[in-house]
């Protein structure tokens, strides 16, 4: 059974930088994509960024892309997000996840494996 924890979310101030991480446990296929996905009050939540379990390949939303970055530490069963130049619309209960069957989709319905998510507030 695979299990994601994350941690790192608190409240800052517009312009700061932040990591999350997320602890991974359990058997994950090498082919798997890991993925962050973000939801704010009221809203649908939405996909921030993903990156293939060799690291070949990522991706990331529009609303984040220069200021997000989604990496991994292999020996330490760990995904990141560093987010830098925060703003307050990027204030949300962030999400890690992993679609074992691949292919950096943006969906969260492709993904098997969630987190219990982590609150991130921005302050301006």
């Amino acid at each position: 059974q695979v299990q994601l924890v994350e941690s790192g979310g608190r409240l800052v101030q517009a312009g700061d930088s932040l990591r999350l991480s997320c602890v991974v446990s359990g058997r994950t296929s090498t082919t798997a994509t890991m993925a962050w996905f973000r939801q704010a009050p009221g809203k649908e939540r939405e996909f921030v960024a993903a990156r293939t379990w060799s690291g070949r390949n990522t991706y990331y939303a529009d609303s984040v892309k220069g200021r997000f970055t989604i990496s991994r530490d292999n020996a330490k069963n760990t995904v990141y997000l560093q987010m830098n130049s925060l703003k307050p619309e990027d204030t949300a209960v962030y999400y890690c996840a992993i679609d074992s069957r691949g292919s950096l989709r943006t969906s969260s319905r492709y993904y098997d494996y969630w987190g219990q998510g982590t609150q991130v507030t921005v302050s301006s």
